[in-house]
């Protein structure tokens, strides 16, 4: 347990926008309406667009022989990480998001919130497990996670893209089962997620899991 919990700091509801959310990417209007035109565009900036945040994750500025200047981009909606592709005018302008990634703690769910601790601060909050729910399948009580605030809300998880997990029960192994034997069984993780694992697999052994994917890597 971390030390900071003996300090029982007030917890926080926080009623941002997180995934799954009500009006999920819907824009903040800060009094700061700083803006950034496709000429400062970077990969990683977040930017407002009809209401919307997007994250940036590729753009290339055109110039063709007929014409004015365009920019292509790839964005990735903050609401629910699809990802678009669209074109802008070059020169044009958007509002600049704040985005932030602070290391906090996972704490609890209790069925019908999720809480977290900041590491640094050791403030806590609280968000509706509904918003988080495909995260946690990845996240024990007392993981850290990366938690990306927009405009000062949550509006994220950041998983890394793989995580060791210990199994909680699934079937005993048949003698003969080996790595090149093939073949796969449900297998329960101590998250509560249930995935595919290989025969060999066994209960209370540690294994990695893409967190992209919900798919059985190696044993960890």
């Amino acid at each position: 347990m971390c030390k900071a919990t003996a300090r029982t700091p007030a917890t926080t509801r926080c009623p941002a926008t997180l995934r799954h959310g009500p009006n999920p990417g819907q824009a903040v209007k800060p009094s700061d309406m700083s803006t950034i035109s496709t000429n400062q565009l970077r990969n990683g900036n977040h930017i407002e667009v009809d209401g919307t945040i997007f994250k940036v994750l590729e753009f290339q500025h055109v110039k063709p022989g007929k014409g004015g200047a365009f920019v292509r981009t790839k964005l990735r909606r903050a609401s629910d990480g699809n990802v678009i592709d669209r074109t802008f005018k070059a020169g044009e302008k958007f509002r600049s998001v704040r985005a932030e990634s602070r290391k906090m703690q996972f704490l609890y769910a209790d069925g019908s919130d999720a809480h977290f601790m900041d590491l640094e601060s050791y403030e806590q909050m609280a968000v509706p497990e509904d918003w988080v729910r495909e995260a946690l399948r990845w996240c024990p009580p007392s993981s850290e996670v990366e938690v990306l605030f927009i405009d000062e809300k949550p509006a994220d998880i950041q998983l890394p893209s793989a995580v060791d997990l210990e199994v909680s029960q699934t079937d005993p192994g048949v003698r003969g089962d080996t790595v090149s034997s093939g073949g796969t069984k449900p297998a329960t993780l101590e998250t509560g997620a249930v995935i595919q694992v290989p025969l060999f697999v066994e209960q209370g052994q540690r294994i990695r899991v893409d967190t992209r994917s919900g798919d059985y890597v190696a044993r960890a």
